[in-house]
């Protein structure tokens, strides 16, 4: 039998003992779990997991690899990895790396072996929570001392987004969007490449006028991981563009957008992650299964005399996951509507938003 050499400790002091693999570190993270059956590799490579300690419930991990063209971001952020069962020979024709390789690479640590079902329960029951990732012979004690010592980050999205300006061009393109980057997954710009659109990525602190001077038809906020409140450029951004161009958000987008209208967000007791959560659209009762990633949520109450208005509903406990003015052009969704891989009962509204462009550009 493998000897237990890694363990995680968790702040009320309860412990997992299991098996190392990706970087040998220690970590502090807030623990959150995901219960996606597949896309392992996307959940790595989400910006969104910056500081994150993730846990799988899907009981296998690994069995596929890594492939390189389904990356959502080239250098992966997320703070640690746990699973059941790891498994380091992938049976794949596409694969190039194993898990393993990649989270080593980026010097992210993993732990196996452990028992994911007990550690989700507990998560569900008592919230997100941080844990310390060390060696199984630290004394229990000695590890609470560091989690405690270990500030919480606060800086994740000037951390994520990019340092300069880059470009994702497509041929023929008809519409030009500018991407405000709070920690984008690169399936939202190839989900707008495929539809005509040249993107252009700028930083999360750029400014109204350098954003007039790209000439856009449209204006896109990303995902992005962190409290929505700590990232008040953005936020000051929405209000100074509101109105000018056609404006979509998606995930932390959407939560900055009824922040920069002057609604409220809050901090869910365990979050939203997986790849099946129920959303109703209010237009017409139709029910979209959704992706989705997200600590925070908005208050629907705070919502009221802002100018928009709710246009999805989480079916499993009520919060708000689509915001709107039509007024001004801005529509946003809290879940992932370019899920890759995932349902993709979502895709039309990048269509929608292409409409609205078009439809600035025919009055223009």
């Amino acid at each position: 039998m493998q000897t237990l050499e890694r363990k995680l400790v968790l702040e009320d002091g309860s412990e997992y003992y299991g098996h190392g693999f990706g970087y040998p570190a220690d970590r502090v993270c807030e623990l959150v779990f995901n219960t996606s059956m597949v896309g392992y590799q996307e959940i790595v490579s989400d910006p969104s997991y910056t500081d994150q300690m993730v846990v799988m419930t899907y009981p296998l991990i690994g069995n596929y690899g890594i492939t390189d063209e389904d990356f959502e971001t080239r250098f992966p952020t997320i703070g640690a990895l746990v699973v059941r069962e790891y498994n380091d020979r992938p049976s794949n024709f596409r694969y190039t790396k194993t898990l393993s390789e990649i989270l080593e690479e980026n010097g992210i640590p993993g732990l196996w072996g452990v028992d994911t079902r007990q550690l989700t329960r507990s998560i569900r029951a008592h919230g997100s929570r941080r844990a310390i990732l060390t060696g199984a012979d630290v004394p229990r004690e000695a590890a609470l001392a560091r989690l405690r010592a270990t500030p919480v980050p606060r800086d994740a999205v000037s951390r994520v987004s990019c340092k300069k300006r880059w470009y994702a061009r497509t041929a023929d393109h008809r519409f030009h969007v500018v991407a405000v980057d709070c920690g984008i997954k690169l399936n939202i710009i190839r989900s707008l490449n495929r539809r005509g659109c040249n993107v252009t990525v700028v930083p999360w602190n750029t400014t109204a006028e350098e954003i007039a001077l790209y000439q856009p038809d449209g204006v896109f906020f990303s995902n992005g991981p962190g409290d929505p409140e700590d990232v008040g450029p953005v936020i000051e951004l929405i209000r100074a563009i509101r109105g000018r161009w056609p404006i979509f958000g998606i995930c932390l987008g959407h939560q900055l957008i009824s922040l920069a209208f002057g609604g409220r967000t809050y901090k869910l007791k365990f979050g939203h992650r997986g790849g099946n959560h129920p959303v109703l659209r209010l237009s017409d009762g139709k029910i979209e299964i959704t992706s989705q990633n997200h600590s925070y949520a908005v208050d629907a109450d705070s919502l009221a005399g802002t100018g928009l208005i709710p246009t999805h509903t989480n079916l499993l406990d009520g919060t708000v996951e689509g915001v709107a003015c039509p007024e001004e052009r801005i529509f946003s969704v809290q879940y992932h509507p370019e899920s890759a891989p995932g349902p993709q009962d979502s895709g039309y509204l990048f269509d929608q938003f292409i409409e609205l462009m078009k439809e600035d550009k025919t009055h223009a």
